[in-house]
C-alpha cells in the first residue's frame, strides 16, 4: 500500500521546521532535514532512523519494507520536531 498524498501533507504540516524537504520514491516519501536523509514515510506511518540520539523516545521499530533495516515508527507528534532534531545531530556528525 502506498501513502496517500493527504498522510503525506499532514505530516509536512506537523513539520514546522524550516529546511525539510520530501521527495517522492515509488509511491512513498523520503525526507530531509538541511539535505540530511533522517526518515520517511512508508505505508502511511512516520519512520526516522534509529540513532543514539533518538533511543530515549522509547519508539516502537518497524521495518518500511521488505529487506530494509529497522527505523523508529513516530507515533507521538507532539515530540516530531524534537525526534527530527536529535536525529539529524546523530546523522549530521557521521
Amino acid at each position: 500500500m502506498a501513502t496517500t498524498k493527504e498522510y503525506k501533507d499532514f505530516i509536512l504540516e506537523q513539520l514546522k521546521l524550516e529546511n525539510i524537504t520530501c521527495k517522492s520514491m515509488m509511491g512513498e516519501y523520503l525526507l530531509y532535514y538541511n539535505g540530511v536523509l533522517f526518515g520517511g514515510i512508508y505505508d502511511n506511518r512516520l519512520l526516522v532512523k534509529k540513532v543514539e540520539n533518538n533511543k530515549k523516545y522509547n519508539m516502537k521499530e518497524s521495518i518500511p519494507y521488505d529487506g530494509a533495516k529497522p527505523m523508529y515508527l513516530v507515533d507521538n507528534i507532539e515530540m516530531l520536531e524534537k525526534i527530527v532534531l536529535d536525529t539529524y545531530k546523530d546523522l549530521q556528525m557521521k
